[in-house]
C-alpha cells in the first residue's frame, strides 16, 4: 500500500474500516492523489490484512464496487481442521458484505488474484448484464472469464443474489438476535432448494454479525449464512472469542444449514449454536 493512502486513512480515521462511502472516498482520493482503480486496487492490501488463512497461507483480499458508490472490502477466510469446501473467497466475502448492506448490483470486482472458477461461478449468480473484473494487471468482463456460463437463466430465474423475492417467514419470538437472523432469513436468496437462512452472532460488546444464505445454480458455489455471518466477525475486527451467542434461522426445506453452521463454528468457537426451523 502506497504510504500517502497508508497515511490518509489514519489522518481520515479509516485504517480498520472494511466499507467506505462516496464522501470517505473522495476524502481519500483528496488526501492520496489516487482515484478509481488505482485506489481500489491500492486498498486490496487492508482487505488481505483481514484474512484468516490457516491452511493454505495464502490472502487473498477483495473489493466489490456497488451500484451506490459504496466499496466493500472481503477477505478469504478458512478453517483448521475442516474440509477445504468450507472456506470462504474473498470474492465472496466482498459481495456477502454488500448483500448485507442492502447494495442491489455490484458494477465491479476488484481483486489482488485471478478470481478462480467457483468464485467465476459465484459471481454469475448475480444474474447481471455485465461485470468487470479488476486485477492488478488488467481488467476483463465476467463474460471473457466464464464463457458459455450456466446460471440462473438457464433454470428459469429472472432474479439474482442481490435482488431475491422477499420471503415471509416469520415466529413468536421478541427475542432481538432471533430477529435479526430471521430478518437475514427473510432477505436470502435460496431460489433452487427454497431453504432460507439467516444467522446471527451476538459479540460481548453488543455488536451483532449478521449472514445470510447466497445460493448458486451450481449448487457448490453457494454461501452458506455461518460463513458469511463468521466473514463479517473479522471484517470488523473481531474475534471468535468475541462471539457470546450464535443463532440460525432457517425455513424447513429438503436440506439444513444446521448440521454444517454448528460444525463451522465450533471450530472457532465452543458458544453453542440455537437454530430455529419454521
Amino acid at each position: 500500500m502506497p504510504q500517502t493512502l497508508e497515511n490518509a486513512l489514519h489522518q481520515l480515521q479509516l485504517s480498520r474500516a472494511c466499507r467506505f462511502s462516496p464522501a470517505q472516498l473522495a476524502e481519500l482520493s483528496r488526501h492520496c492523489g489516487l482515484a478509481g482503480d488505482a485506489l481500489a486496487l491500492a486498498l486490496l492490501e487492508q482487505a488481505r490484512r483481514l484474512a484468516r488463512v490457516p491452511v493454505s497461507d495464502f490472502r487473498v483480499g477483495a473489493l466489490a464496487v456497488a451500484g451506490s458508490g459504496h466499496w466493500y472490502l472481503g477477505a478469504n477466510l478458512e478453517f483448521a481442521g475442516l474440509p477445504l469446501n468450507h472456506s470462504l473467497h474473498a470474492e465472496q466475502s466482498a459481495i456477502g458484505h454488500a448483500a448485507l448492506c442492502g447494495e442491489t448490483l455490484i458494477a465491479r470486482v476488484v481483486v489482488t488474484a485471478s478470481p478462480c472458477g467457483h468464485c467465476r461461478q459465484f459471481m454469475h449468480e448475480l444474474n447481471q448484464q455485465e461485470l468487470t473484473i479488476v486485477l492488478p494487471e488488467r481488467s476483463q468482463r465476467l463474460e471473457e472469464l466464464l464463457p458459455n456460463a450456466f446460471g440462473p437463466r438457464d433454470l428459469g430465474m429472472s432474479e439474482g443474489m442481490l435482488t431475491p423475492a422477499p420471503a415471509g417467514l416469520d415466529c413468536d419470538s421478541q427475542d432481538p438476535l432471533v430477529r435479526a437472523a430471521l430478518a437475514e432469513a427473510n432477505a436470502s436468496y435460496a431460489p433452487y432448494s427454497h431453504n432460507r437462512a439467516g444467522v446471527a452472532l451476538l459479540l460481548n460488546d453488543g455488536r451483532v454479525c449478521r449472514g445470510r444464505y447466497l445460493e448458486n445454480a451450481a449448487f457448490n458455489p453457494s454461501l452458506s449464512p455461518m460463513q458469511l455471518a463468521l466473514s463479517q466477525l473479522l471484517l470488523q475486527g473481531a474475534t471468535p472469542a468475541d462471539i457470546c451467542r450464535a443463532v440460525m434461522v432457517e425455513s424447513a426445506a429438503g436440506i439444513s444449514q444446521h448440521a454444517t453452521a454448528a460444525q463451522t463454528l465450533a471450530s472457532l468457537s465452543p458458544v453453542p449454536l440455537y437454530s430455529l426451523v419454521i
